[in-house]
């Protein structure tokens, strides 16, 4: 696997090939997604801007999350990353963006989301959009590492793919 710092600088030169402008809606990881792309030189071609959004009135006051998702399904769920992403999106002047909202621990775990649950959204102004959800393992900081590695592995491998 890259290295972080290697990951962020692929995915910066595939956004910027794409003329992509990317926007993250991070909770769990606390801005470590946004971090980890402003470490690239050059990042400001290719990132607008970051929303951490670690309470839920913050998802409902920057992105739009709905009251109504939060209190049908909970800050850590799919229906949750889709409204952020969307949202991360329209609050911004990005074309791609990615949200993550999860429990990093070492409390906050349930039998049904139990610590290292983590919820991804990715989405552009075109419409497309993926969802998923996964279980990490380790303390709090290998699960929020982990969870920005695979936000950006996921965006990496979209832009990939259109390549092809």
């Amino acid at each position: 696997m890259e290295s972080q710092q290697n990951l962020s600088a692929l995915l910066g030169e595939a956004l910027l090939r794409h003329q992509q402008v990317l926007a993250t809606a991070e909770s769990c990881t606390g801005g470590g997604v946004s971090a980890a792309i402003t470490d690239i030189a050059g990042s400001s071609a290719w990132f607008d801007r970051a929303f951490i959004t670690y309470s839920n009135e913050a998802k409902m006051e920057m992105l739009g999350v709905k009251e109504e998702t939060l209190d049908a399904h909970g800050a850590v769920s799919e229906a949750t990353v889709v409204e952020m992403a969307q949202g991360a999106i329209r609050h911004s002047r990005a074309t791609i963006s990615v949200s993550i909202s999860g429990i990093a621990g070492p409390g906050g775990g349930s039998d049904e989301k139990p610590v290292g649950t983590v919820c991804f959204a990715w989405a552009d102004d075109k419409g497309w959009l993926k969802v998923a959800t996964y279980c990490f393992e380790g303390d709090r900081r290998a699960v929020r590492r982990q969870a920005v590695i695979k936000a950006q592995q996921v965006l990496y491998e979209k832009l990939s793919v259109a390549e092809q």
